[in-house]
C-alpha cells in the first residue's frame, strides 16, 4: 500500500497512517506526549506546563476569501495550544518556497502572519528558509511550531455524560470557502473563510466556568472532532440539527458541490464540553467576543457510544467520522 491524499485529509483513512507515523517508543517527555493524539503535548518544568505544538500547511489556493496560507499558518498554531488551555508565548516559522515564487507575495503571506501574531498576543522568534528548484513544490509550504503556557491543561477525552456541547460559531465556512474558490463559483463575499486566532476566546470561556473537552473543527470539520471527542471519552453525543449554526450561502454551496458541511473544514472555531451548570455562562463569555457572536448550545453528553442527530420532525441519524476530507489540502 502506498500513501495517497486520503491519509492526509483527518478522516478514518489518516488514521491508517498516524499509527505508522507514531509507531514510536519514546514519544513522552514526562507529560501528555505523541500517544495521546492530542492538538499539542504537555511538558511539564519545574511545576509549569509547556504546551508544544506543531503543525504544515499546504493550501490551494494560496490566497482566499478571508484569509492566505500565513494566516492559517499562525492561527492553526495558535489554536493547537488554545484547545489545550495554553496561552501562546513562542513560534517559529519554516518556509520552504519554489524557485520563481513572486517577491510580493511572500511579503502578503508574512504581512499576514504578523497581523494574525498581533492578534494572538504571541511573537514569532525563530525560523528557516529553503529554496526548491521549479516544479519541485506548489508555491510555497510552512511550518509553524508554538510553545504555550497552561495553568490548566484540558483535554479532548474529558467530555462526561450531563456536559452540555457548544461551538462558537458557524459550521463550514473555511472549506466550503476554499473548495467555491476552486470552483470559481461566483458568490461574492458570501463564503468566506473563518481563520482566526482563538486564544482570546478560549481564555474567556475558561474564565466564566469549567471546561471538560476542547477541540477544534479543522480537517474533517465538526463530524471528524466531535466523534474523536466522542471515542476518546467513551461517552455518546446526541446532537439537536436545529441548534447547529450554518450559514445559508454555505448550506447552499455544499449542497450544489454534494458535500456535507459538517465535514468541512474549519479555521476559528472550537467545540466545547462543558458541565450543564455552566453551560450559559460560557455561552455568555464566548458570544461577547468578535469570534464568538453565533455560539450555541448544540448538544448533550450522554452514556454510551456514537454521535446521534436529533432531526427536527424526531427522526435521529448517526453523524458519521468522514473517511476523508471532502476537500483536501485547505489547511
Amino acid at each position: 500500500m502506498n500513501v495517497n491524499l486520503m491519509h492526509g485529509a483527518g478522516g478514518e483513512v489518516m488514521g491508517e497512517l498516524l499509527r505508522v507515523l507514531t509507531r514510536l517508543e519514546h514519544r513522552n517527555a514526562g507529560g501528555i506526549g505523541l500517544e495521546a493524539l492530542d492538538d499539542g503535548a504537555v511538558v511539564p518544568i519545574n511545576g509549569t506546563n509547556i504546551v508544544f505544538t506543531t503543525d504544515s500547511h499546504v493550501v490551494r489556493p494560496i490566497f482566499f476569501p478571508g484569509g492566505d496560507i500565513g494566516r492559517i499558518a499562525v492561527c492553526g498554531t495558535v489554536n493547537d495550544l488554545a484547545m489545550m488551555g495554553g496561552r501562546p508565548i513562542a513560534l517559529s516559522c519554516g518556509m520552504i518556497i519554489e524557485e520563481g515564487f513572486r517577491i510580493a507575495d511572500l511579503e502578503r503571506i508574512v504581512l499576514s502572519m504578523d497581523e494574525a501574531l498581533g492578534e494572538s498576543g504571541a511573537c514569532l522568534v525563530t525560523g528557516d528558509t529553503k529554496v526548491m528548484e521549479k516544479g519541485a513544490l506548489d508555491g510555497i509550504v510552512i511550518n509553524t511550531a508554538g510553545i504555550g503556557v497552561a495553568e490548566r491543561i484540558v483535554r479532548d477525552n474529558g467530555l462526561v455524560p450531563g456536559d452540555r456541547i457548544i461551538v462558537s460559531g458557524t459550521m463550514g465556512d473555511h472549506g466550503l470557502a476554499i473548495m467555491a474558490e476552486r470552483s470559481g463559483l461566483s458568490l461574492g463575499q458570501q463564503i468566506r473563510s473563518d481563520v482566526a486566532p482563538l486564544w482570546g476566546l478560549v481564555e474567556r470561556a475558561m474564565a466564566a466556568g469549567t471546561i471538560h473537552a476542547m477541540k477544534d473543527p479543522t480537517r474533517g470539520g465538526f463530524a471528524s472532532a466531535i466523534n474523536d471527542m466522542a471515542r476518546k471519552s467513551g461517552v455518546s453525543v446526541r446532537i439537536r440539527e436545529e441548534t447547529l449554526p450554518i450559514r445559508r450561502s454555505v448550506r447552499s454551496a455544499a449542497d450544489m458541490l454534494g458535500i456535507d458541511p459538517l465535514q468541512v473544514a474549519n479555521e476559528g472555531k472550537v467545540v466545547i464540553g462543558v458541565p450543564a451548570e455552566d453551560a450559559d455562562a460560557v455561552l455568555e463569555s464566548i458570544r461577547g467576543h468578535p469570534y464568538g457572536k453565533e455560539a450555541a448550545i448544540v448538544g448533550v453528553v450522554v452514556p454510551g457510544s456514537g454521535v446521534i442527530m436529533e432531526t427536527p420532525i424526531g427522526g435521529e441519524r448517526f453523524i458519521e467520522p468522514p473517511v476523508g476530507d471532502p476537500v483536501p489540502r485547505v489547511c
